[in-house]
């Protein structure tokens, strides 16, 4: 099954956490922050959005950070992912 977000939609996948911190100590799960790095794995095609033109400027394999709360969760065939409006997403990684 695949998603297809609809106008200005982005689906992404969030990297794992970082299980030790860069000194070798092993985190336990509960203190390991959520990670904000993510991985775009579906593109809207933009168009126009409360009367507004949008265009989008992310594509898919892209690496962005977005806010740690924004977007919506969803889980599909196993694999959690969440989609958030491009105008939600903080940065691309280079």
């Amino acid at each position: 099954m695949n998603i297809k977000p609809l106008a200005d939609r982005v689906v992404v996948k969030m990297t794992e956490a970082e299980e030790t911190t860069k000194g070798g100590i092993i985190l336990a799960s509960a203190a390991q922050e959520k990670p904000s790095v993510a991985e775009v794995v579906a593109v809207g095609e933009g168009g126009y959005v409360d009367g507004h033109e949008v265009k989008m400027e992310l594509k898919v394999g892209d690496k962005v950070l977005i806010g740690k709360y924004s977007g919506t969760q969803v889980k599909l065939d196993g694999q959690e992912y969440t989609i958030v409006r491009q105008s939600d997403v903080l940065a691309i990684v280079e």
